[in-house]
């Protein structure tokens, strides 16, 4: 992030990257970026006339913190706060750092269309800061209503969104796509001739993932060898820490699973959350060895997430993963022709 001295909005947007990169809990987080809309959305007479006075706290949802931040910036201060969170801040995982300057781009990511917390903007442009020259939206699909899943309709809005934002953007690119769940069947939740037409699609379980050893099996492989299908996500499902607990792996053949992503060119997510690490480093050792394309994904809901593909990168290097296996160390041209060469089966 840059050290010049920002305005309010900025300041407070910025404070929230650098909490959501630290994993600060999320309720935390929203206070700054809630605070960060609420100026932002100030007419310029009532933004002159609080400044005036110091009045920020007569806003519904700003605090004492928050207005301590606001008014240090509109007196052209670097808030404390702020310059705090910056000299805490430290790299994530070293150990990842080659491969992460070698990566030009996200393949999943969330907006507050579904379950992330920010606009597909903010999160865009989050991504350009951090050196990317894509970065792949794939919101939920409608089966996960938790996660306020896209029907088709809200999907095709988003893509012409997508094409609005690309235009002002450029030449960074938004890739289109979706997080689709693999429903019982193998099947895909999502109209296929839909899923066709968008540029990244990962394919994730997120339902009974419990299921014995060869349903679960028979489930992903059906998934994966769907010409639609570009990334397998986080594919055993486990959570290792965080605030939804521990969660075991799902089991399933990964010898067959893997050897169907190398067969039918589908990247096997590296999945940089802290609570997931998924897959295990055994079986990333496993994707490596059969061949399998791979793609080093955040999963990020928030901006500051978006910064943590040095975890993935770190266990790549240690489980030796090469660079070149990796599909988002590619440039776009060459990322695209091998999403649609799947997705006409040649």
């Amino acid at each position: 992030m840059a050290q010049q001295v920002p305005g309010p909005v900025q300041a407070l947007r910025e404070i929230a990257f650098w909490m959501e990169r630290s994993r600060a809990q999320t309720h935390r987080v929203k206070a700054y970026r809630r605070a960060a809309d609420i100026v932002a959305e100030l007419p310029p007479d009532r933004f002159d006339d609080l400044r005036g006075h110091g009045g920020w706290q007569e806003l519904s949802g700003i605090g004492p913190k928050t207005a301590e931040v606001i008014a240090q910036a509109c007196a052209g201060r670097l808030p404390e706060r702020l310059a705090e969170l910056r000299t805490e801040a430290r790299p994530i995982a070293p150990g990842g750092a080659p491969l992460r300057k070698r990566l030009r781009g996200d393949l999943h990511t969330h907006s507050n269309w579904s379950d992330g917390g920010s606009p597909i903007e903010e999160m865009m442009r989050t991504a350009i800061a951090l050196g990317h020259d894509y970065c792949a939206l794939t919101d939920h699909s409608p089966r996960l209503t938790v996660a306020n899943g896209l029907s088709a309709d809200r999907l095709r809005r988003q893509v012409e969104v997508v094409a609005e934002l690309n235009e002002e953007l450029a030449p960074f690119r938004v890739l289109t796509g979706i997080e689709v769940d693999i429903l019982d069947d193998g099947t895909l939740d999502q109209e296929a001739g839909l899923l066709a037409e968008l540029d990244i699609v990962v394919a994730s379980v997120h339902s009974h993932l419990r299921a014995d050893r060869e349903t679960m099996t028979r489930r992903m492989v059906y998934a994966v060898a769907n010409p639609n299908v570009d990334v397998l996500g986080h594919c055993t499902g486990r959570l290792v820490a965080g605030e939804r607990g521990i969660r075991p792996e799902s089991q399933f053949d990964a010898e067959v699973v893997f050897e169907a992503c190398r067969r039918y060119g589908t990247a096997v997510e590296i999945n940089s959350r802290p609570e997931r690490l998924d897959p295990p480093s055994r079986l990333l050792r496993l994707a490596a060895e059969m061949g399998c394309y791979l793609a080093v994904d955040t999963d990020a809901h928030a901006p500051g997430q978006l910064d943590w593909q040095g975890y993935g990168c770190e266990r790549a290097i240690a489980n030796g993963v090469a660079a070149e296996r990796i599909v988002n160390t590619w440039a776009l041209p060459e990322l695209l022709a091998f999403t649609e060469r799947a997705a006409d089966g040649s």
